[in-house]
């Protein structure tokens, strides 16, 4: 048998395929565009499966157009965070558009849990057009945050207010790695205090979303938390691997 799990986010899809062992057979990813049933539909055309489950966003649309259950993003980052690095603390899963923190139990299951899923302060969309209002290609981005020797404080987390604190550093003459590596602190400070809300402090936790490719929030957060942070080696299909893990218990698997 093989396990289907979808995570229809706001900027990509992923879909990952594991057998009845729980490995990973497939792993495919699309950007989300206009019409994510659409972009789902190419994504499962490439695939064979027999059960599928959704998380993600966009999850409701899909229940609706293929008539399959869903999960909540939070029990399905939790359980492939989980199955990735058991015995883990916490997780902290940061995408395009909303950012959760989660403590886990000591079998996995998710223990208390904060979401910022009202404004895209800290995400990924505000570290994008950050990177563009800076001159930087999103993939430099962290890079080039990294080599400045000092940093500018940016007081908003608004992404207009922010950018608009941006432009007035610029012409102020301020340096761009100076202002670059301000805006990934600021983003760090609030994940961080979302983690110690939601998980407190003392463990190690695991970074999921396109966000945990950024290898300056990377090392800031480990830094800021006093702990170790994981990045799975594809922090973005986490939620997908973790749906379908799930489906594969629902059916019987291991």
């Amino acid at each position: 048998m093989r396990y289907a799990g979808i995570d229809i986010g706001s900027r990509t899809i992923e879909l990952v395929v594991v057998d009845d062992r729980g490995v990973a057979q497939d792993s495919l990813q699309a950007d989300t565009g206009f019409d994510p049933i659409v972009q789902a539909k190419k994504l499962l055309s490439e695939v064979s499966f027999d059960h599928i489950t959704a998380t993600g966003y966009g999850r409701n649309l899909f229940e609706v157009a293929f008539d399959s259950p869903t999960v909540t993003e939070i029990k399905a980052h939790a359980t492939g965070a989980w199955a990735l690095f058991p015995g883990v603390f916490g997780v902290l899963d940061i995408g395009g558009q909303d950012s959760k923190a989660m403590s886990l139990l000591n079998n996995g299951r998710v223990k208390k849990f904060e979401m910022n899923d009202r404004c895209a302060a800290g995400t990924g969309k505000f570290l994008e057009i950050m990177a563009r209002s800076l001159g930087y290609d999103i993939d430099a981005f962290g890079p080039e945050a990294m080599l400045a020797e000092s940093y500018l404080n940016i007081s908003s987390m608004c992404t207009v207010f922010a950018e608009s604190e941006v432009t007035s550093l610029i012409a102020k003459g301020e340096g761009r790695r100076e202002i670059a590596r301000g805006l990934h602190e600021s983003v760090v400070r609030r994940a961080a205090a979302m983690v110690n809300r939601a998980a407190g402090k003392g463990g190690d936790i695991v970074f999921t979303g396109g966000v945990a490719k950024n290898p300056c929030i990377v090392r800031s957060l480990a830094e800021k938390l006093g702990c170790r942070v994981f990045i799975p080696d594809d922090p973005q299909a986490v939620g997908a691997f973790g749906a379908a893990l799930l489906t594969m218990q629902a059916h019987g698997g291991q």
